[in-house]
């Protein structure tokens, strides 16, 4: 059962037990009605009291129904809240340490409401792109305030429950609980006092005003709109929680359920659901249990004490990890502690961290030139110069010092981890842990598992990540694993645009436009054009074959590698940001284009969005096709939390799903006709073939 019963004396206990949040599942909400109906047959029982088992009241739904026929069999939710009003006997939540979404709509339906201190309280449904569908917009107005329940409902945050009970007026709790030990025993008591409490009290016969009015909710959609272009749900909120100041309840409760359908398909709505469940499924590992044994890191130490080196410790000393960061030289070292230093006086300024808790962070980072100093770390990551001659002497090096059973990891960005765990004694503790820049912000972990590398190092790389607050997404071992092999398809693109008649702001502004933190030409600026150039040069030997435009390797020769020169595909002024569009670079492209006998055409913004995002997707789909990526939701993943793809998209494999596979590939096979591309890069993968042919989506 997922909905335990129990008497009490004269009270019945219902006890949602659905691990690991008691989500309301099918079971539970039938649990709960049965439970109801038990307790309302039983002369014996005066009142009831429904609370959570472990570490929940609720988290509101199971997201092991999303997208089921379950979520909506009755009793749906709306059903047990309606049996919950209309008990004969009182119904009291004891509510603790989470009650969110479904959850705290349940307890709003509820006669009366005790809570623990500590709870955390949220609707978040806003960020699945919906809006809170059993009555929340309607009830939370009606006890915390109009402009409190607003507030929760469109940011979707959690507000601690000590918090609310303080608020002026506040209806929500009719008493706060000592402690969380206490709150059993103080809820029967509670329920026992209201017994006989006649009529019981009901959230929705509550009044829903704001002195305002009409100008409040135009001052909160101005300020909605701001904040959430593109996305639909927030502003809906704001018309739900209107409607619960201007129509009888049932009619709000109607338009609120409404609203909830009508976003359900939106694309905006189905791209965070599916972030949702991609983030969660790409903590798992198809070959390697969630019991398997982890290995214990107390100590990290970090090779490199760059711009990488310095961002990947500092993700440490946040967590409260101990680091030992190595240099070959002083003036390097101080460098790099100078830097870790002021990154954190930077955020102790803004008010971001406080002073002690900076102190405490520095005085966990030790430094040094010897590798004899990182003989006691379990866990040491390499940040230095991405070349294999420069890795293989770390590494041996590090097989030479490390004690038995440390983890050795590369934050190599496309470099085969096979090769340099060869370079140990000892393959099977090799993993390669790819941090982005900067490291100590950028959410994504590329964990690139190499053919021996174990089962407890990656379950232990996984686990940590989460303590570092990344999401960690698992890659096989190929050139330029997940995120930079597909990149660089999407910038070859980016330079035959350039070659056909595009400029690099209008490249720029149309990925922008489509939703991109950053156009292509914006982003090698950023991350350095001397980048890619490496690279090219490295494929010129490898892949012969391989086609790219020459413009990018003439903006190089310029030597205009970026912000970092000041100049690079765009005119930088000195101490700032801004990308100015260069005459330089604009004649440079124009003459390339005349040495090749081109004539420009105008070139569509929707043709740059298509080429650059489905030459991702196509690269996606052989990375799935070969294992690289277990799971198309771990390709989006990287895309969404390391390359600025559009959140309200779902990332490039959930995007190219809701346009069509079969619509993918008839572009493709259109520009695959193009002189001036690639014709084999529009080769269409054989696994999106397969999946445009059957009418199927890649999740």
């Amino acid at each position: 059962m997922t909905a335990e019963y129990q008497v009490h004396g004269d009270v019945a206990v219902i006890t949602l037990a659905n691990p690991p949040v008691n989500g309301l599942g099918h079971a539970t909400r039938k649990g709960i009605t049965d439970g109801l109906a038990r307790a309302n047959a039983d002369a014996a029982v005066k009142a009831i009291v429904v609370t959570g088992a472990g570490g929940a009241f609720s988290g509101g739904a199971d997201i092991k129904e999303f997208g089921t026929d379950k979520a909506m069999q009755e009793p749906n939710l709306h059903s047990v809240i309606r049996a919950v009003e209309g008990s004969a006997k009182p119904v009291v939540a004891a509510i603790h340490t989470v009650c969110m979404g479904g959850g705290l709509e349940l307890a709003l339906g509820c006669h009366y409401r005790i809570a623990a201190p500590g709870c955390s309280m949220a609707l978040p449904e806003v960020k699945l792109g919906l809006l809170p569908g059993a009555g929340g917009t309607q009830r939370l107005p009606r006890v915390v305030g109009v402009e409190a329940a607003l507030n929760m409902i469109v940011s979707g945050e959690p507000v601690k429950s000590e918090l609310i009970g303080g608020m002026p007026g506040q209806k929500l709790f009719d008493k706060m609980a000592a402690s969380a030990e206490s709150l059993a025993e103080e809820a029967l008591a509670f329920a026992r006092s209201v017994a006989d409490t006649r009529p019981l009290p009901l959230v929705r016969n509550l009044p829903a005003k704001h002195p305002q009015g009409d100008a409040y909710f135009q001052f909160a959609r101005n300020m909605v709109k701001g904040m959430a272009k593109n996305f639909p749900a927030p502003l809906k909120c704001v018309d739900a929680v209107e409607a619960a100041t201007k129509r009888k309840f049932e009619d709000g409760l109607a338009y609120e359920r409404e609203l909830f359908v009508n976003l359900m398909w939106t694309p905006e709505s189905r791209a965070l659901r599916h972030l949702f469940l991609a983030e969660r499924a790409a903590s798992k590992i198809p070959d390697v249990p969630s019991d398997t044994p982890k290995r214990e890191i107390r100590k990290v130490g970090v090779i490199g004490a760059g711009t990488m080196g310095g961002g990947i410790s500092m993700n440490f000393l946040n967590a409260g990890i101990p680091v030992t960061i190595l240099e070959t030289k002083q003036e390097a070292l101080d460098r790099g502690l100078a830097t870790i230093r002021k990154n954190y006086e930077a955020q102790v300024a803004k008010g971001k961290l406080k002073q002690d808790k900076y102190e405490q962070r520095m005085a966990l980072l030790t430094s040094t030139l010897s590798y004899d100093d990182l003989k006691d770390v379990d866990l040491v990551i390499e940040a230095v110069f991405e070349e294999m001659g420069v890795k293989e002497t770390v590494f041996k090096k590090l097989d030479e010092v490390a004690k038995p059973g440390a983890i050795l990891a590369s934050n190599t960005s496309t470099l085969d981890v096979d090769q340099i765990a060869a370079f140990t004694k000892r393959p099977q503790d090799v993993v390669g842990m790819h941090f982005f820049s900067p490291a100590n912000v950028m959410k994504l972990l590329e964990v690139v598992r190499g053919k021996e590398t174990a089962k407890d190092v990656l379950a232990t790389v996984m686990a940590l990540a989460k303590k570092i607050k990344k999401t960690a997404v698992v890659s096989g071992v190929c050139d330029g694993f997940i995120g930079n092999r597909m990149i660089e398809r999407y910038s070859q693109q980016a330079g035959f645009l350039l070659d056909e008649g595009a400029t690099p702001q209008q490249v720029d502004k149309a990925i922008e436009k489509f939703g991109f933190a950053m156009g292509p030409f914006r982003m090698g600026d950023l991350a350095g054009n001397d980048i890619g150039w490496a690279i090219r040069k490295r494929r010129a030997v490898e892949r012969p074959d391989m086609k790219y435009s020459r413009t990018a390797d003439k903006l190089c020769e310029l030597g205009r590698y970026g912000q970092k020169t000041g100049a690079g595909w765009y005119d930088y002024k000195p101490g700032k940001r801004d990308a100015i569009p260069s005459d330089l670079v604009n004649q440079m492209i124009e003459d390339h284009r005349k040495e090749l006998g081109i004539t420009p055409r105008k070139i569509s913004d929707e043709e740059i969005v298509q080429r650059l995002v489905y030459a991702l997707v196509n690269e996606g789909a052989k990375i799935l096709e070969e294992g690289i990526a277990s799971k198309s939701g771990d390709i989006d993943m990287v895309y969404l939390t390391g390359y600025g793809f559009p959140i309200h998209r779902g990332g490039p494999m959930h995007y190219a799903s809701e346009v069509g596979l079969f619509n993918v590939a008839q572009s493709m096979q259109r520009f695959a006709q193009n002189p001036l591309d690639d014709a084999a890069a529009w080769e269409p993968a054989p696994l999106l073939s397969r999946l445009a042919a059957e009418g199927k989506a890649f999740a």
